[in-house]
């Protein structure tokens, strides 16, 4: 059997060297919310929150059509909060594995597919289910509209996102100089 070393040695450290170190890196990176991306994250998040709102205030449940909808709205909302928060407190930094820009970009082209889906389907579904001038008549007329922005929106962020990934035509510096946005 081994004997117990008669020495032994030890090294100390400070709180602010140990686990505190990442927790005070966890800031929000304005920067992003002032990018072309950020900015079109937050009016996707605005007006897909107007969307299932509109829509959750209604009857939807007696309309299979309506299902979908709320499906794809309160889907790619939370989503969509998740690569907000990931790229707000640059989260994406630390899972470098992860190709961003490609998965971004796959998002964001699937976001806007399924909501041109969610607006021909809650466009086609207002006149059937409900009468004209009336309250639900007149929110999912709206959740229509707003349905039209966010896909819109989403249609950007997807063209925005496959420039990034192709590499828009910057330098390594200019793209180290915006942060990695758009």
């Amino acid at each position: 059997m081994a004997e117990f070393p008669s020495k032994v040695s030890t090294r100390t450290s400070s709180p602010g060297q140990g686990a505190g170190t990442s927790v005070s890196a966890l800031r929000p990176d304005l920067g992003f919310v002032r990018s072309i991306v950020g900015a079109l994250m937050v009016l996707q998040l605005v007006l897909g929150l107007l969307v299932w709102a509109l829509i959750a205030d209604t009857p939807y449940h007696l309309y299979p059509a309506y299902g979908w909808v709320m499906f794809v709205a309160v889907f790619l909302w939370l989503v969509t909060i998740v690569f907000f928060v990931l790229y707000l407190f640059q989260l994406h930094m630390k899972l470098y594995m992860v190709p961003w820009p490609l998965v971004l970009m796959i998002f964001n082209m699937g976001a806007t597919v399924l909501y041109i889906t969610a607006f021909i389907t809650c466009s086609a579904s207002v006149e059937q289910t409900s009468l004209k001038g009336t309250r639900p008549h007149n929110q999912r007329a709206a959740a229509s509209f707003f349905a039209c922005l966010v896909m819109i929106a989403y249609g950007v962020s997807a063209f925005f996102s496959f420039q990034a990934w192709r590499g828009g035509g910057s330098n390594a510096a200019t793209s180290q100089m915006a942060g990695g946005y758009a």
